[in-house]
């Protein structure tokens, strides 16, 4: 469940192609992996998956295009 609500909070952002970041979840750490931009969508994408209820801690293994 927390997997939806960090893709669906990610879909929200206009300003990120969220279909080419991949979301996993393990007891409440969120892993982002996939493909950003720029390190600002990397940056927006990580404090966007901070921000939904009940993540623990956020890793990123985005790359830039």
């Amino acid at each position: 469940m927390l997997t939806a609500q960090v893709k669906t909070a990610l879909f929200n952002e206009p300003t990120l192609k969220s279909d080419e970041i991949r979301v996993q979840t393990y007891r409440g750490v969120v892993r982002l992996s996939g493909f950003v931009n720029s390190t600002a969508d990397e940056d927006t994408a990580v404090a966007i998956a901070r921000g939904v209820a009940g993540v623990k801690s956020v890793k990123h293994d985005t790359r830039l295009k």
